[in-house]
C-alpha cells in the first residue's frame, strides 16, 4: 500500500513495508531514542517543555552530532539533518524508499512523520507515530489544524490507557484510535486486537505505530462508532477516547464528533452494551453536559444501556466560557485573525444558550456487562488526586459489587475482611482535646479516598486481618465499649458494607 495522501497534509510512509519498519525501530534503539534516553539527554526541564510545546530547551540540547541528537531534531522536533549526519544513523535508501524521510533541499533530509518514544507499563520500547507538528504538546494547539489530522500521544490517551482493565482478553476493540496508542496497549494482552476509526488516515498511522513497536498486527476497520463491526459481533475489552468535544460543527475529525451536543458520546456508551461479552469491560472518556434544570448525574445515568454495572466518575466541570476558550486555542484559532477568533466564539456560545447549558463535565464512563438482576450504576463527582495507573482499581471495583450483591448482612458478619494496603487512619481534633471530634481513613492507592467513620468503624477496620470473621470482632468491640452485642451486630453491617464498596476493606477469600 503506498503511502496515504490528505489534502494539506503531508504523505505518510507506506504501512506494507514491515522490513522497513523493523530496520527504522532497531536503529532507534540503538542510539538509545527512547523515553529513557530522552530524558537522560535533554534533562528534565528540557522534557517537561515538549509537554508545553515548548521546542526551544530541545533544540538547544541537540546541537551537536551525537546519533540521538540528530534522531531527535528528525523525529521529534521536525528539523532538517544534513545527508551525512542522517546516513551515519539511518538506513537512508530504505527509509526514502519506504516514505518515512523526504529529501529537501539540497542535501538535507525530513521526517514525513513526527516519531514520539513512549514506554510501556513493563518497560516495553514503543513509538507512537503522528503527524508532523503533533508529536510535542499533544492538543496543544500547534498552529491551525487541518480536519483530517491525526494526533500524538496526549493527556487523554495516557488517561485511557491507565485506567483500562488490563486482564488477559480474547478479543478487544479500540474505537475511533487515532495514532493507535490504546490498540497497542491492548495488544499486551488481547489475543485479537480490532482498531477502527472514521478517518483512513488514521488507520494507517496505527498500522505504523505498531510496525514500529513490534507489536502484532490489529484489524483496521473504517467507519463510525460501531458500524465497522461484523453483527454479532462482541467483544471482551471495549476502549474509546473519542471525538467528545461538544462543538458546534466538525471542523476536526480528532475531536469533534460532528453530533449535537454530546450525542456523540451518549450513543457510544448506549451501544457499547450489546457490543460486550458477559463479564467484558467498555471504557472511554467522555465530555457531557450540564443543563439548567437538570441533574447531570440523571442525564449520565440515563446513558448506562440494559445489562451494565456502571462505574461514572466526573474528573472537572468547565462553565460554558472555559470550555470554547479551551477548544478554540487546541485548533490553534486564538492564533489567526481576531474577528475571526470572536466570531467562532460566538457561535459556540449561542450553541450552548440554545441547548441551556451552563457547563461541561469530563470524565470516565466504565461498563460492565454482567447477569445480575439489578445492576448497579455509580455516579460520582471526584476532582481529587489519584494514583495511575487505576486499571486494577476499577477491576476491583467491580469485584467488590459482584461480592456485596452476593452476601445479605448476615453473611457479612460471618465475612472475613482486610483492611487494603496503604489505609491509615487520622484523627481530627482541636489540639489538646481527650477525644478526636471525628476520626477519618484515607487511602493512599487508587482513587485516594477518604472516609469518617465511628469508633466502632475504626476499630473494626483496624483489626480486620483476615484471621476473625466480622461477628466476632464485633463482639469484641462491643465487650470493650460496653454495648449490646446484639444492637452492634445490628446497625454495623452497612458500615461495613461502605467500607467494603470504597475499597478500604477487601474480602479475605
Amino acid at each position: 500500500m503506498e503511502g496515504v495522501t490528505d489534502s494539506g497534509l503531508a504523505p505518510l510512509p507506506a504501512s506494507d513495508r514491515p522490513d522497513a519498519a523493523a530496520r527504522l525501530r532497531a536503529a532507534l534503539l540503538d542510539a538509545s531514542f527512547t523515553a529513557d534516553g530522552l530524558l537522560d539527554l535533554l534533562g528534565a526541564p528540557a522534557y517537561a517543555a515538549l509537554a508545553r510545546s515548548e521546542t526551544v530547551p530541545a533544540l538547544r540540547a541537540t546541537r551537536g552530532d551525537a546519533p540521538l541528537e540528530t534522531l531527535v531534531r528528525l523525529f521529534l522536533l521536525q528539523q532538517p539533518v544534513p545527508h551525512a549526519r542522517v546516513a551515519g544513523v539511518l538506513p537512508l535508501d530504505d527509509l526514502v524508499d519506504s516514505g518515512w524521510l523526504t529529501r529537501v533541499g539540497g542535501d538535507e533530509f525530513a521526517a514525513t512523520v513526527d516519531v514520539r518514544p513512549y514506554g510501556g507499563p513493563d518497560g516495553e520500547d514503543w513509538f507512537i507515530v503522528s503527524d508532523l507538528g503533533c508529536a510535542v504538546g499533544g492538543a496543544g494547539g500547534i498552529g491551525q489544524r487541518h480536519e483530517g489530522v491525526v494526533l500524538g500521544v496526549g493527556g487523554a490517551s495516557t488517561t485511557l490507557a491507565g485506567i483500562t482493565v488490563r486482564t488477559p482478553v480474547a478479543a478487544a476493540l479500540d474505537l475511533g484510535t487515532g495514532s493507535g496508542i490504546q490498540a497497542l496497549h491492548a495488544a499486551q494482552h488481547a489475543t485479537r486486537v480490532t482498531a477502527t476509526d472514521v478517518n483512513p488516515r488514521a488507520l494507517h498511522i496505527t498500522a505504523l505505530t505498531l510496525a514500529l513497536s513490534g507489536a502484532p498486527a490489529a484489524e483496521l476497520s473504517e467507519g463510525s462508532l460501531f458500524e465497522p463491526v461484523k453483527d454479532g459481533e462482541t467483544f471482551d475489552l471495549i476502549v474509546s477516547n473519542p471525538p467528545f468535544v461538544i462543538s458546534p460543527g466538525a471542523r476536526l475529525t480528532y475531536r469533534d464528533g460532528g453530533m449535537g451536543g454530546d450525542d456523540l458520546c451518549r450513543s457510544l456508551v448506549q451501544q457499547a452494551g450489546e457490543r460486550l461479552s458477559e463479564g467484558g469491560f467498555a471504557q472511554f472518556l467522555a465530555n457531557w453536559q450540564h443543563v439548567a434544570g437538570e441533574d447531570w448525574q440523571d442525564r449520565v445515568r440515563s446513558w448506562v444501556p440494559r445489562g451494565c454495572d456502571a462505574w461514572i466518575v466526573q474528573r472537572e466541570v468547565q462553565d460554558v466560557n472555559q470550555y470554547a476558550e479551551l477548544w478554540l486555542r487546541d485548533s490553534g484559532d486564538h492564533r489567526g485573525d481576531s474577528a475571526e477568533y470572536q466570531a467562532r466564539y460566538d457561535v459556540w456560545l449561542d450553541e450552548f444558550e440554545a441547548r441551556k447549558v451552563k457547563g461541561v463535565g469530563f470524565g470516565w464512563i466504565t461498563l460492565r456487562r454482567t447477569g445480575a438482576a439489578v445492576p448497579s450504576v455509580t455516579v460520582e463527582e471526584w476532582p481529587h488526586p489519584i494514583e495511575q495507573p487505576l486499571g486494577e482499581t476499577i477491576r476491583a471495583h467491580f469485584d467488590r459489587l459482584d461480592y456485596l450483591r452476593a452476601h445479605d448482612d448476615a453473611d457479612l458478619l460471618e465475612g472475613h475482611f482486610r483492611l487494603a494496603v496503604e489505609v491509615v487512619q487520622e484523627q481530627v481534633g482541636l489540639p489538646g482535646a481527650e477525644d478526636p471530634e471525628h476520626v477519618v481513613l484515607r487511602q493512599h492507592r487508587g482513587m485516594r479516598r477518604a472516609t469518617k467513620v465511628d469508633t466502632v468503624g475504626a476499630g473494626f477496620a483496624g483489626v480486620c486481618d483476615g484471621t476473625l470473621s466480622a461477628g466476632r470482632i464485633l463482639d469484641a468491640i462491643a465487650q470493650l465499649m460496653g454495648e449490646d452485642p446484639v444492637l452492634l451486630r445490628d446497625r454495623t453491617p452497612a458500615q461495613i458494607r461502605l467500607l467494603v464498596e470504597q475499597g478500604f476493606l477487601e474480602p479475605a477469600v
